[in-house]
């Protein structure tokens, strides 16, 4: 494959990429190379082009939620992010590629007077990772706004779909195994009042403030597990991170990976800490769990790469 033919196209190339550079966690070993695409058209070309010369590829967005072994990987990645919003409002629709962060989203969505992503503030990562993950808080969720998107295969191959067939579930989305890729996803939000909006974004930033490391000073990737299946008795999902608590998880640590004080589901990541540690941590975490409460925690982390 000759990354140059990339280049030309105004598209960033880099070969052997340590990937800690490119997570929240900043942990993660090399990989052949790291392709940057900011727009769709970069993004179509790159995967067209791995696709012509049969190579394998990753796709990566923000790196929020993201464990990457200490090996690193043999295939290459192809990065789908972008500082700079791409957001196109039609009355209470609103296009956005998937490459613009969730936050930026959000923002915009709260000064155009749109209600339904304000839950989204401060929320790391890019909208195409949120919607192949179905992020979501406060027991509101993305999948619920996505009216539909442009998806790209690994061979290249575009079409747009309906948001529903995207088979949304708590933390998921057919995305997270089909290998399809979101270029660019219609939303349909509610009318809200922009002064009562901002106030809402303001309460849930100093909410995460107050409870979250910041992951630009903390290495972390957010709550490691999924929140619980809801009980016959309770509508609401149980919180792993109450699980944890109850486990005595939260004094644990391995090497130069401990729990935050304030969140027993969250990782940080101190000097010195390898993906290998994070690992290792999160297995006890829910090792622990199943000794005291007899269930198995789900990752929410995605975690690629070989680890022991």
């Amino acid at each position: 494959m000759d990354l140059s033919l990339l280049q030309t196209r105004g598209i960033s190339v880099l070969e052997k990429p340590l990937l800690r550079d490119f997570t929240t966690f900043r942990l993660g070993g090399p990989c052949p190379c790291l392709v940057s695409c900011t727009t769709p058209r970069q993004l179509e070309v790159a995967v067209g082009e791995f696709a012509a010369a049969g190579r394998k590829f990753l796709l990566i967005g923000g790196g929020s939620n993201l464990l990457v072994s200490d090996e690193g990987l043999d295939a290459g990645i192809i990065r789908y992010y972008s500082e700079e919003p791409a957001i196109r409002c039609h009355g209470d629709v609103l296009e956005v590629d998937g490459a613009t962060l969730l936050d930026d989203l959000a923002v915009f969505a709260v000064e155009h007077g749109l209600d339904g992503l304000v839950y989204a503030s401060g929320i790391p990562g890019t909208v195409g990772g949120a919607i192949a993950g179905n992020a979501g808080a406060f027991g509101q969720q993305i999948g619920d706004r996505v009216e539909s998107v442009l998806l790209v295969d690994p061979s290249g191959r575009k079409q747009w779909q309906a948001g529903k067939s995207l088979g949304f579930a708590y933390r998921h989305s057919r995305l997270q195994d089909s290998g399809e890729i979101l270029v660019t996803a219609i939303l349909r939000l509610p009318p809200g009042d922009a002064a009562e909006l901002k106030k809402q974004r303001a309460a849930i930033l100093q909410q995460r403030r107050e409870k979250h490391p910041d992951w630009r000073k903390q290495p972390t990737a957010g709550s490691f597990f999924k929140t619980l299946e809801p009980t016959a008795a309770a509508e609401r999902r149980p919180a792993a991170g109450w699980f944890l608590e109850q486990a005595g998880a939260k004094s644990l640590r391995v090497g130069g990976a401990r729990l935050f004080e304030k969140h027993a589901n969250i990782i940080v990541a101190e000097h010195g800490c390898t993906a290998q540690d994070v690992m290792d941590l999160s297995k006890r975490m829910a090792a622990a769990v199943k000794a005291k409460f007899g269930f198995d925690l789900s990752p929410e982390v995605r975690v690629i790469g070989r680890f022991k």
